[in-house]
């Protein structure tokens, strides 16, 4: 099964995401980003590098 990746605002207003092994473990957490759309880069990016069938953005 694939990790999946959680997009959240943080306690400053700014969007982080955490990728999460199928077990629910968090195995990465991302720096923070000003625009949600620039999270949303950042999940893009890397699901392009660690190959599509390992990381789910639902």
């Amino acid at each position: 099964m694939a990790g999946r990746c959680e997009l959240y605002t943080d306690k400053a207003g700014k969007y982080r995401f955490r990728l999460k092994a199928s077990n629910g473990q968090v195995i990465a957490s991302s720096e923070a980003y000003e625009s949600r759309a620039s999270a949303q880069n950042g999940i893009a990016s890397v699901k392009a590098n660690a190959g599509s069938e390992t990381v789910d953005l639902t």
